[in-house]
């Protein structure tokens, strides 16, 4: 945004990706950060995206309990709005980390600065819809109509392909206009009642009872850092992907506490547990029945569907990127022999 991001955006999908009963019994201890790093903790920086859910429960869990700590890290969390704008952060060497979707992943990567994917992130939500009450019933309606999608998000794409599977052309027979997922939000909230939203009649985003669903689609994300820290530092990657099974763990088993941290920092209002819920329903992780089943590595399925994106953004980076030239799980083994036992 300058080009925007969801997954998400989708957010309030990708919130609200705004994304069980909740529990407890995690092994991670909650706490609050340390402001100055202890000398036996190794410090991280990870950039992620304040309004993504799912992505941004796990960053909550990572900055409210002891499991990096535990591990031997200490972040410093760098929150941006969408994909593009960690790109920049990456790039300006800000960070070391970024949480982000395949289309900035594969845009970052087409740079050649030294940045690989360590492991999976998530799956997040995508969704073409319109208000409950607009004469639009499907894709194909869409025709001759404005369309709100946060251009060179991973959203962009499946709303793409769905014009497409409907017969439509998405050059000639829609308009489709940039819409961040934060100002998403205050369009939806004006009610139910409403046809349309101002002069946009269909938006990449979701909220229980608020919109009409036409199409969903899933998006692969990615946990991405750069090579040369990874070189400073050979045993982060790793560390780091063990905390993110750890927290998938706590997530699963405390979904409301998770949520409720996400709300708070993201500022989505309107968001809550159902919502949230709703967003989080393609990820298998919080769902597993032990922490043995949490999955974070890549399989074949997912670099198909990151290529996807890749390959839709060929035309505006000017390079072709082989998704597999750079993502790998090397770093991921430990998280690959527990789930193939």
């Amino acid at each position: 945004m300058r080009k925007r991001s969801a997954f998400f955006l989708v957010f309030i999908i990708v919130v609200i990706n705004v994304f069980l009963v909740t529990g407890c019994g995690s092994k991670a201890t909650q706490g609050t950060q340390q402001s100055n790093q202890e000398p036996s903790l190794i410090k991280v920086r990870i950039g992620w995206q304040v309004p993504w859910a799912i992505q941004g429960q796990l960053v909550q869990i990572l900055k409210h309990t002891d499991i990096l700590k535990n591990n031997g890290l200490q972040a410093e969390f760098v929150g941006k709005t969408y994909g593009p704008e960690l790109n920049e952060a990456a790039l300006a060497g800000a960070v070391d980390v970024i949480l982000t979707a395949d289309q900035p992943a594969a845009t970052l990567f087409s740079k050649d600065k030294g940045w690989i994917g360590i492991g999976r992130l998530m799956y997040n939500r995508t969704l073409t819809y319109v208000p409950p009450k607009s004469p639009v019933n499907s894709i194909k309606d869409l025709k001759g109509k404005t369309i709100g999608v946060p251009v060179g998000a991973a959203a962009e794409r499946i709303t793409v392909e769905a014009l497409k599977k409907a017969g439509l052309d998405p050059k000639k027979d829609v308009k489709m206009i940039n819409v961040g997922i934060m100002e998403q939000g205050p369009l939806i909230t004006k009610g139910k009642d409403v046809q349309k939203w101002g002069n946009i009649d269909a938006l990449i985003f979701e909220s229980k009872d608020l919109v009409k669903v036409l199409d969903v689609g899933k998006v692969c994300s990615l946990v991405v850092m750069n090579k040369d820290y990874i070189k400073k530092n050979p045993e982060v990657a790793e560390k780091l992907m063990k905390a993110m099974v750890e927290a998938y763990d706590y997530y699963r088993l405390n979904v409301h506490q998770a949520n409720s941290w996400f709300i708070q920092e993201s500022k989505l209002a309107d968001a809550n547990d159902d919502v949230c819920n709703i967003a989080a329903s393609t990820e298998p992780n919080l769902i597993v029945k032990s922490k043995d089943e949490i999955r974070v590595w890549l399989t074949d399925e997912d670099l198909k569907m990151m290529q996807k994106g890749a390959n839709f953004i060929e035309p505006t980076i000017n390079k072709k990127v082989n998704m597999k030239d750079y993502v790998s799980n090397e770093y991921v083994k430990f998280n690959m022999k527990s789930i193939t036992k």
